[in-house]
């Protein structure tokens, strides 16, 4: 492995999944560059100042940042080169690669012969064959020879104590024998959980398509539970705590207002897309999608209803939004329900004010009290710490009259005793 830890590391697209991995190549010794975009960023990680909230970074950075640039020209120095830059869906939901094929495009234009290029990025299969191969190619590199190309699918899981860049297992898939063994050989050297290698690169892009579907399909499964069980008068939280006591062939998810991060949301549409290309049409992944995707406006709907209970109306009633971030206790907005709330809110032409501890930058106001003493009623977006601690108490000194609880995180008794109208997803 010293042979291997020679090489020099260029990693581009320093965000969530980039920068973890940038720190951690450096611990394990390798000289690391960091080519990312965002100049104030650069400047951060070369201070050695985490610009994500995460526990790992915050910790590690300060001690193993990566040389971090916004020079293209950095990657003609590196022997190994991880593609790490998004890969988001347009507003119809169809598939963008266009910030994986800029990356390319720029490796290709800097490649030292003989580099192992790994695709980190999130894709369907194919796409290392059909997309990133060609633009090798096409510059007259062979690949296998020239360049050895691989895919090594992330699996970051922001705000995980337990799970991190550095102890999740891998899986990687490349295009020859000598590509597959040196990009196992690298990350075998990086990460202390086990490296499972792919027969193949386009079963490497299947897997993690396959995770993300299987839990988008279960949370819609939830959902669907959720908006049956309200109308049956059933408890679903309750319900699905049951069923996690059989040790055997269940797996707890639970219901929200909305399914957000950069994995779930969009990696469905990657293989539903491609699939339709090659003539098959994914039918229940399609239905999972429409599923979460109506959750925004099921949580909306339920504050409509709690308010004409009480005889008010949505238009022009203040309405405080606890949570931007699309999960706890993390400042990652990526794909958050909450955007689409807030659209939804301002469509019934109700005033609404926003707060989350952890992206001050993006909340309307910059503490809890000063919102609750502004608004009627309020819709739980995220199940930050920070909420789930909130006394019930102050939500009835506040004179709060609705609680739509959009992560099911409060005490929902407590409330109700209070007199305050309390209404969870399916609870």
């Amino acid at each position: 492995m010293s042979e291997q830890k020679k090489g020099k590391v260029c990693v581009v697209g320093l965000g969530y999944v980039g920068l973890p991995l940038a720190v951690r190549c450096v611990e394990k010794g390798y000289e690391t560059y960091g080519l990312e975009r965002d100049e104030n960023k650069v400047g951060l990680i070369n201070a050695g100042k985490s610009p994500i909230e995460e526990k790992f970074l915050e910790e590690n950075l300060p001690k193993f940042h990566p040389t971090a640039t916004t020079d293209e020209k950095i990657i003609k120095k590196c022997d190994i080169i991880l593609i790490c830059v998004p890969t988001p869906v347009d507003s119809l939901y169809v598939p963008d690669l266009s910030p994986v094929i800029s990356a390319t495009e720029a490796v290709v234009r800097n490649l030292k012969k003989g580099a192992l290029v790994v695709l980190e990025s999130t894709v369907n299969p194919g796409v290392s064959e059909e997309v990133v191969k060609p633009i090798f190619e096409a510059a007259g590199y062979k690949v296998g020879t020239d360049v050895f190309i691989a895919h090594c699918p992330e699996r970051i899981n922001p705000g995980d104590a337990k799970w991190n860049v550095t102890n999740i297992p891998r899986v990687v898939g490349s295009f020859n024998a000598k590509g597959l063994a040196t990009a196992v050989a690298f990350y075998e050297s990086i990460v202390d959980g086990g490296i499972r290698p792919m027969k193949s690169i386009r079963e490497a892009e299947a897997v993690k398509i396959v995770e993300n579907s299987f839990r988008d399909i279960n949370i819609a499964f939830v959902n669907e539970l959720a908006k049956s069980f309200d109308k049956l008068n059933i408890d679903v939280k309750d319900v699905i705590l049951g069923a996690a006591t059989k040790p055997f062939a269940f797996m707890a998810h639970f219901p929200s207002c909305g399914v957000g991060g950069h994995c779930i949301p969009v990696d469905p549409y990657y293989l539903i897309e491609r699939a339709k290309k090659s003539g098959f049409d994914h039918k229940f992944l399609k239905i999972a999608r429409e599923i979460n995707n109506s959750m925004p406006a099921y949580t909306v709907e339920l504050m409509h209803h709690a308010l004409n209970s009480l005889s008010i109306a949505m238009k022009g009633t203040k309405i405080g939004v606890l949570g931007i971030s699309y999960k706890a206790n993390v400042d990652d907005v990526r794909e958050s329900p909450t955007f689409k709330i807030l659209a939804l809110l301002d469509e019934h032409g109700a005033k609404y004010e926003t707060f989350d501890p952890h992206i001050l930058k993006k909340s309307s106001i910059k503490n809890l009290e000063s919102l609750l003493k502004k608004v009627d009623a309020l819709i739980i977006a995220t199940d930050h710490k920070e909420f789930k601690e909130i006394d019930p108490k102050i939500f009835k000194k506040n004179k709060i009259k609705v609680i739509i609880d959009g992560k099911n995180c409060l005490d929902k008794d407590a409330i109700k005793k209070l007199g305050i109208i309390y209404k969870g997803i399916g609870r």
